[in-house]
């Protein structure tokens, strides 16, 4: 498969949020509660947080014949916020390609560790990739309670 990677734009919010809210609910959906689901899909709702982060954070798009199928954003230099990928693309090495390059930008920025919070869903991927769990922690969204890991990498 032929993947782009580039930088996202404001332009993107709509195709970002669509794949954000169905990754959840058809991915996600099997390690986590309808409220669950519900509450975290919401989240694409919030056009302006989107915005901001695609302003303020080293956000990018992979994208396959013009659509976007996956998504990775960086906050403070070294936590990798966000990594999500197109319901209809898993296991294609997308997320791996936009994790590669969200390491490199990490290791170029100076730093040699790189953490994440993770879902149950997503904890397999980072261990192969290497990730270690620091601890399983259980967050608050909305007045709901999410279980989720804490990983970090050696670069």
């Amino acid at each position: 498969m032929d993947i782009e990677i580039r930088q996202a734009t404001v332009e993107d919010i709509p195709e970002i949020t669509t794949l954000f809210r169905d990754t959840i609910r058809e991915v996600n959906s099997k390690h986590y509660s309808d409220k669950q689901i519900q509450t975290w899909a919401d989240g694409a709702n919030d056009t302006q947080k989107w915005e901001d982060r695609i302003n303020r954070l080293y956000f990018l798009v992979a994208e396959s014949h013009n659509t976007i199928v996956g998504f990775a954003y960086l906050k403070n230099c070294n936590y990798f916020d966000g990594l999500f990928v197109h319901k209809d693309f898993q296991r294609q090495g997308i997320a791996s390609k936009l994790l590669r390059i969200i390491e490199s930008k990490v290791m170029m920025d100076g730093f040699e560790k790189i953490k994440s919070d993770v879902s149950i869903t997503a904890l397999p991927f980072f261990e192969d990739h290497y990730y270690d769990v620091i601890k399983k922690q259980k967050k608050i969204l909305k007045g709901i309670t999410f279980e989720n890991y804490v990983v970090s990498k050696t670069l």
